[in-house]
């Protein structure tokens, strides 16, 4: 779409002003053919020296803002388009080329505003209505999607990606035989494009259809033989159809391309293990933790292949390994019992399963919604099942004219929220930052907790150190007082455990005893955000802090699989600290970073301002809205943020600003 497009601008500016002289003529010649060829830095020479000589032509400032926009520099390439705009307030391209831009960076709003005064001006170019058909999926304004792309299909019916595109939007909306009608038509009219085939094969999974998915991704496999996306997907389905041996073939496929895909590798040594090569399983398990030391299904599942090797002691290392990850792991408890029994450790054992045991009781007796947050504890539950494709699982053939790939990773700086206070551990906050915010209520309420606590966005240790006495010492105190202040340090003492579901009851019990404390909102939230980031990356493999295409993948026309998680319940905590204390700078960087965790990448970046309006040496919000900004290639702005996060005394930003501000956008 995007190539059909600029052929069109191209043959529109083939009549620019006859006012020109012969030598911008040349230019304007050099730089179109230039941008043809692929050559964006030379063209953009050339449209410079148009610019210089001539800034009132409009049409040098728009391939110039086409030029920076394949190249990646949208905040340059939205700048050009706003010049070529304000010098011609009619100029169609200008506006659809910047709601396009804008689209990129994730101004979903702006754009739809830019592609409404387009069609206003050009209500008969319906090359628009398939970009705010985009536009209005990346926004999830399904039912507006779909209108648009029936626009666009009214005159253009034989372009299959709009086909594609409205077959996805059809899966979000629950309508599974207009997707498949859609994707059939996309592929009557591209039979040679693989694109057709993956996504008809996935509804087909869906609707287990083994033979006829299988078929798709056959066909997938021949018109491109380096699919890896195709490669992953026919081999569950060959796995699930018990062709073990092709199902590992398609495995070897997708890592001769992706030696370090940990997803492939995890389904593989699974497969392995299952058919008794446990040396090879072996091999893939230890690259599997090598990649994601706290990958607790690959913990598990090793120990399992340890039992049966007979290595006992490596069978409890993993266990414990397991459990201290993720404590509620009813059925790692139970293993480990096991293997304590074969070693002669009796009481040990028995008083594994007695855990185990209460785990188990626990978990029947929670509510359906509180079930998903302790899953581990469910006995029943199995884990061998091969891990289906997740939405971040690299693939950068997509042929739109917005959805392209991007290889941006950026961590965030964690959550602020109380933690039992380390005087040992004292590099980690910034020093600029080490007790610099001043406010009387906070001091206030960390002197009226019962335990030592500070205001800490370190990040979570695996297992907390354990501190019995003062365990015990709360334990009484909730017991003999109920007051809301025992209850926050009793949660404050579980969530350093990772015992999350009893910290999330502790932290409600002292809500519920006192609602109109603030701080106790602002833990709750931060709480399941960290329940939520950690049984996600159990269950795909993927950090939720780590973005690396999964911004990218939510803004691909997908097949309505691309998983995403719930961060309401955590924003509706931030949301009520705000209303109580609309002064606490902390909040909003929270709401900043669940926001950026929710995709909402504009809503991320006004909160994080927030927070250094209400406290200009919060270098962690610098830093994040530094990152989120380059995420959206806004690198002038972000590094900008970066450097300020640098002064402030975050040293990793320097680090970032070597890899992505050296050599930036124009």
């Amino acid at each position: 779409m995007l190539r059909s497009v600029l052929a069109l601008s191209f043959l529109l500016l083939t009549a620019w002003s006859a006012r020109a002289q012969y030598d911008i003529d040349q230019f304007f010649f050099r730089g179109q053919r230039a941008m043809m060829e692929g050559q964006y830095i030379s063209a953009i020479d050339n449209f410079n020296i148009i610019i210089r000589l001539d800034p009132s032509l409009h049409e040098a400032w728009f391939l110039r803002g086409i030029a920076k926009y394949n190249l990646g520099d949208f905040g340059g390439a939205e700048s050009d388009f706003d010049r070529a705009i304000s010098i011609n307030p009619v100029y169609t391209l200008a506006y659809h080329y910047r709601a396009i831009t804008r689209s990129r960076l994730g101004h979903y709003d702006e754009a739809l505003e830019d592609l409404q005064r387009a069609v206003e001006l050009r209500p008969n170019y319906y090359g628009l209505y398939f970009s705010r058909g985009v536009t209005y999926f990346l926004s999830q304004q399904f039912e507006k999607a779909v209108e648009d792309f029936d626009r666009f299909i009214s005159k253009e019916p034989r372009e299959p990606d709009a086909y594609l595109n409205r077959g996805a939007s059809y899966l979000y909306l629950g309508d599974t035989a207009r997707a498949l009608k859609d994707y059939d038509r996309a592929i009557t009219l591209r039979h040679f494009d693989p694109e057709g085939y993956i996504r008809r094969s996935r509804i087909y999974y869906a609707q287990h259809r083994l033979e006829d998915a299988l078929r798709d991704l056959d066909q997938a496999v021949a018109i491109d033989t380096a699919n890896t996306f195709a490669y992953f997907n026919r081999a569950l389905i060959r796995y699930e159809t018990d062709d073990i041996q092709g199902a590992l073939k398609d495995f070897d496929e997708v890592l001769s391309r992706e030696p370090d895909n940990s997803l492939t590798l995890y389904n593989r040594a699974l497969i392995r293990s299952g058919i008794g090569d446990w040396n090879n399983a072996l091999e893939d398990y230890d690259r599997v933790l090598n990649i994601n030391p706290e990958n607790v299904l690959a913990l598990y599942n090793r120990s399992i292949l340890f039992i049966e090797m007979g290595r006992w002691q490596d069978a409890i290392d993993d266990l414990t390994r397991a459990i201290e990850l993720y404590p509620d792991f009813a059925n790692a408890y139970m293993n480990r019992s096991y293997v304590k029994n074969q070693l002669g450790l009796y009481a040990s054992a028995e008083e594994d399963y007695r855990t185990a045991q209460a785990k188990v009781a626990r978990y029947r007796a929670m509510t359906a919604d509180s079930a998903g947050r302790a899953a581990f504890a469910d006995t029943s539950r199995k884990y061998d099942r091969l891990l289906a494709l997740d939405s971040d699982f690299a693939r950068s053939s997509f042929n739109d004219e917005l959805l392209q790939n991007r290889n941006v990773s950026i961590n965030l700086k964690p959550l602020y929220r109380f933690v039992l206070k380390d005087d040992s551990d004292t590099q980690y906050m910034p020093a600029m930052l080490r007790g610099a915010y001043q406010d009387a209520g906070l001091s206030g309420f960390m002197a009226s907790v019962p335990v030592d606590v500070e205001l800490s966005c370190r990040p979570s240790e695996a297992a907390a150190v354990e501190n019995t006495r003062l365990r015990d010492a709360v334990e009484e105190e909730v017991r003999r007082t109920g007051d809301d202040r025992t209850f926050f340090a009793k949660a404050l003492i579980e969530s350093g455990s990772k015992q999350f579901n009893a910290a999330l009851s502790s932290y409600s019990e002292a809500i519920e005893r006192n609602p109109g404390e603030v701080f106790y909102y602002i833990n709750r939230g931060a709480l399941q955000a960290e329940m939520i980031d950690f049984i996600s990356s159990i269950g795909s493999n993927v950090q939720v802090l780590t973005m690396d295409n999964a911004g990218t993948a939510r803004a691909r026309v997908q097949d309505g699989t691309s998983r995403s998680y719930d961060y309401s319940a955590a924003i509706s905590d931030m949301n009520r600290a705000a209303e109580l204390a609309p002064g606490f700078p902390y909040t909003y960087y929270n709401l900043g970073n669940l926001l950026t965790l929710s995709g909402d990448m504009p809503g991320a970046i006004s909160q994080y301002t927030k927070a250094v309006e209400l406290y200009p040496s919060l270098g962690e919000a610098y830093y994040n809205r530094g990152l989120v900004l380059i995420y959206l290639n806004d690198r002038e702005k972000g590094c900008l943020d970066l450097s300020k996060a640098g002064e402030l005394g975050i040293d990793d930003a320097y680090s970032v600003i070597g890899k992505y501000c050296d050599g930036g956008a124009e």
